[in-house]
């Protein structure tokens, strides 16, 4: 892989892992309102553990890289929330399987295939209030932003606060899916946690990419 491809992977990779850790209480309490309350213990235990191993992953090409890493996050992480993150990152790299040089293109089709496989790995959708209903309209986002030639840097912004909306209007939704689903009507009026995971995971990658591109 080109060396400017990897390091923008690892950058992405690398800020998720980080704020998964840094925000363990705050995605605990989140999921708390509604669910069992370890989606931000089981995140950051994992995560953790991607960071150990940092070192040791295979770096040949964006497909080999996340493959390892979803290994991890797959064993590592309890719940339903390892298959779930595993299977994302290991359909976004499978989705760019043999380049070595990626651009924005490839980004959205990574995006893309990381939530069709959240689907289904989850028996899930849009509007079952999971972590989908951040990540999709953000990747429409992003599409639609590099569709007008926007920067990458701009790009970003506009799918984290395309995430930030998304996860927000999540209070609205009764859960179908997940811990959650238990509570029935009294889930709607808190936003779903995995969906304000994946806001707050962009909005701390924006000064890490910033920074790194």
């Amino acid at each position: 892989m080109t060396d400017q491809s990897i390091a923008n992977v690892e950058t992405v990779v690398r800020s998720i892992a980080e704020s998964a850790i840094a925000r363990e209480v705050e995605f605990g309490d989140l999921d708390a309102v509604v669910g069992d309350g370890d989606f931000g213990y089981s995140l950051a235990r994992g995560f953790e553990k991607v960071i150990a191993e940092w070192d040791n992953y295979d770096r040949t090409d964006a497909s080999t890289f996340l493959a390892k890493v979803a290994l991890t996050v797959t064993s590592r992480i309890g719940g339903t929330s390892g298959p779930i993150w595993g299977t994302a990152l290991l359909r976004a790299g499978m989705a760019v399987k043999g380049k070595q040089s990626l651009d924005g293109e490839d980004a959205v089709e990574m995006l893309r295939a990381a939530a069709e496989g959240i689907k289904t790995r989850g028996n899930s959708d849009v509007g079952d209030k999971t972590l989908l209903d951040a990540l999709v309209p953000a990747t429409d986002a992003l599409s639609e932003a590099l569709a007008k030639d926007a920067p990458g840097s701009e790009a970003l912004a506009t799918m984290a606060a395309a995430a930030r909306t998304a996860a927000d209007a999540t209070s609205q939704l009764e859960a179908r899916r997940g811990r959650a689903s238990y509570s029935g009507e009294r889930s709607i009026g808190s936003p779903d946690a995995g969906a304000v995971a994946i806001a707050l995971m962009l909005e701390d990658l924006l000064p890490r990419w910033n920074s790194h591109t």
